[in-house]
């Protein structure tokens, strides 16, 4: 058989989705047919078991569905099946009125059924039993999903600008790419547009039930005249032929009906993406011990009052605290089951027969994150903990700065921290580590408030300033007295940047200078191929970018390193290429440091002090500065910084070009926030001004 359909499907090619296209539209002409042409019993009996078989098959689709999207057809499903009972109705009431008078059998089997097995015969009990019908699906059902789909649709509308800026952040975040950015966006307008759709379309089921009621007394009324005027029968004998007829007639469309209400319900009032509806309910209801013993207690006390059903009662509270006793069992052997599997996997490396393999050997994090155990909410999506997107966002700035997208970070908790203690590391090593309390703020004193706040005094863990742990209370009145508040997540983050800017030149590895290598090969090409590795190998480069990296000096613009390094190729100190890099981007580094200001407030040395430590940092026999001269210049140097900063301007020292490199890393343990810069990177277009003198006075 699948051979065959197969080898149809082949031979068909184009011609099988043409046919699928055209399916749609020749199935309403068709049911618009049967509006005009007369059907003989037989294939109304045949359309009106279609008609409830596909009310069937659309609730059973709607029941099992995990989200409104999985079935975005059912507005014009709703739509196809009414105007198919609409038409089934027109069609048999031209049966009805026109064979009714010679008996409940002109109709076909289907409404001869419906009108003497579902309501015995009596035509009575079939207005009262049609009424109720309606009543359920015009009043209840109806009424409840037209409701629903409305603020649906309202609210869907009302939040799309909401989540299409929520998948735009997620975008810029880097959480998602420009493929999954798209489809996000266009399930968002099809979710708009499917409930704008399900807010019209139940319109066409409470016409429909409108509809059958009309067509009802039609029928009614109809087969009163027609029966009593043109053959001539009864009162009696027309109410027996052509009432019973026409209630048969509306049951057997009222069923598919109530049936396709329903499934717009169900559709409509879908809560959850994760399960369908079936399982959402038998997990929700019926999924808790505790709640079924307790319903069955209530239940087994009402069946011990005298005068009640005691057999109903007790056999359905004996059947729900069994149900309670099973599920209790099922969670303890499962419990037992976890704490099984945990043991196992905790003695698994210690059994004296596994072998030891390189699996066993754990690779030390470039970056890592250790939190105690109360800071993993903040890692937690389950628990709207933040900090892995502000992770992500401190690696995309870190990027768009430095010039290299640095390592990932790993999180893992940590037992052995305080609760509220976190530990960075670098390739193993620690480099900062602090506490933060969820749940509070910190309030950062920049240096001009003075207010005091009630809290746990604390320093910035990245900047060392004055802080404060306080409670959401006071969070409004500190950030109107001047502090800086900032939450726990935040507090993580900016440590962490402010890490990665400190230890950038470790950050660049052999493997992410091979991939910036990568990366700038896709800008320049030709560039890459003539130097790398031609001219300049990749662990020279790596090299040079860390010497660059460790005084601060960000690498954004590659394209000009690589040309220096092309210019000064016959160089091979990669301390001296460093150098001439630094004069030919110059630019930049001044501009890093100053902005755009033309006239550049620095220090200078002393001229003596300085002839001074020119003679001694170039000595032929080696830099030999006296120890004591050197912690004095180191001591003076980071009090003039600090004292430049104070004044709102950079702290920069201008030096001869032969002592720059040695002094700034003479000076880079006591005054790391200090740059040095040599008078040869001082550009043409800028000039400067001494703004401080050490060893003298300015």
């Amino acid at each position: 058989m699948n051979a065959l359909i197969a080898q149809l499907q082949a031979l068909l090619g184009p011609r099988a989705a043409v046919l699928g296209a055209l399916g749609a539209p020749v199935a309403v002409i068709m049911v618009l047919a049967m509006m005009v042409l007369p059907l003989p019993p037989f294939m109304l009996d045949l359309m009106f078991t279609f008609n409830i078989a596909m009310a069937v098959m659309v609730m059973m689709v709607a029941a099992h569905m995990i989200k409104p999207l999985d079935f975005a057809a059912f507005p014009t499903v709703l739509l196809l099946t009414t105007l198919l009972r609409l038409s089934l109705n027109v069609a048999s009431t031209r049966v009805v009125l026109m064979e009714g008078h010679t008996g409940t059998g002109a109709a076909g089997k289907v409404i001869e059924a419906f009108g003497h097995f579902l309501i015995g015969g009596n035509f009575a009990v079939g207005l009262i039993v049609f009424a109720i019908l309606v009543v359920i699906n015009f009043i209840v059902v109806t009424k409840g999903a037209e409701r629903i789909a409305e603020v649906g649709a309202r609210f869907s509308l009302d939040a799309m600008p909401g989540k299409q800026m929520a998948v735009d952040a997620d975008l810029n975040a880097g959480l998602i790419d420009e493929k999954e950015a798209k489809r996000r966006r266009a399930e968002l307008g099809d979710e708009a547009d499917f409930f704008g759709s399900m807010d019209g379309a139940s319109k066409f089921v409470r016409g429909d039930a409108v509809a059958g009621m009309l067509i009802l007394f039609i029928n009614i009324i109809g087969g009163f005249i027609i029966g009593m005027v043109q053959h001539g029968l009864s009162a009696g004998q027309a109410a027996d032929s052509y009432i019973l007829l026409a209630v048969g007639d509306a049951l057997v469309a009222q069923v598919p009906a109530l049936l396709i209400s329903v499934a717009a319900a169900m559709v409509v009032s879908r809560v959850g993406t994760d399960k369908d509806i079936g399982s959402q309910i038998g997990r929700q209801v019926f999924g808790s011990a505790k709640s079924l013993a307790v319903t069955s207690g209530v239940i087994g006390l009402l069946g011990l009052i005298p005068g009640m059903p005691h057999l109903v009662f007790l056999f359905i509270a004996g059947a729900l605290g069994y149900l309670a006793w099973w599920l209790r069992v099922k969670d303890q052997q499962q419990e037992r089951e976890a704490k099984t599997n945990q043991a196992i996997t905790a003695l698994a490396p210690t059994e004296p027969n596994s072998e030891a393999t390189w699996d066993d050997l754990i690779p030390v994090d470039t970056l890592g994150l250790e939190v105690g155990y109360r800071l993993i909410s903040l890692v937690d999506k389950t628990r709207e903990g933040d900090l892995l997107s502000r992770i992500k966002g401190v690696r995309r700035k870190f990027a768009q700065e430095v010039g290299f997208l640095p390592p990932s970070v790993h999180i893992r908790d940590n037992l052995e921290l305080r609760p509220s203690q976190y530990r960075l590391s670098l390739r193993g090593a620690v480099v900062g580590e602090a506490e933060a309390f969820p749940g509070m703020w910190l309030a950062i004193n920049p240096g001009h408030a003075t207010q005091k706040l009630i809290g746990t005094q604390t320093t910035d863990p990245a900047f060392g300033l004055p802080a404060v742990w306080i409670d959401d209370r006071q969070k409004e009145m500190a950030q109107m007295a001047g502090f800086t508040v900032v939450d726990c997540s935040t507090v993580v983050a900016t440590h962490l940047s402010h890490l990665m800017q400190v230890h950038a030149a470790k950050l660049l590895g052999r493997v992410e200078t091979q991939a910036l290598v990568e990366h700038l090969t896709k800008q320049a090409p030709q560039l890459i191929e003539d130097v790398i590795p031609k001219m300049i190998g990749i662990a020279t480069l790596q090299r040079i970018l860390q010497l660059l990296l460790e005084e601060g000096v960000h690498i954004r613009d590659m394209r000009s390193i690589v040309e220096s390094l092309a210019e000064n190729s016959t160089v091979t100190d990669p301390g001296e290429l460093a150098r001439r890099i630094r004069t030919h981007i110059s630019p930049a580094i001044v501009q890093q440091i100053y902005g755009p200001v033309k006239e550049l407030d620095v220090i200078a040395l002393e001229p003596e002090l300085e002839r001074l430590v020119t003679q001694a940092l170039n000595s032929p026999h080696g830099a030999a500065l006296d120890p004591g001269v050197a912690d004095t210049l180191a001591r003076s140097a980071a009090e003039t910084a600090q004292a430049q900063e104070d004044r709102g301007v950079p702290a920069c020292l201008l030096v001869p070009d032969l002592i720059r490199a040695p002094m700034a890393r003479l000076l880079k343990r006591a005054a790391p926030r200090l740059k040095v810069l040599g008078h040869s990177e001082i550009p043409e277009t800028h000039s400067i001004r001494i703004g401080s003198i050490i060893g003298g006075t300015a």
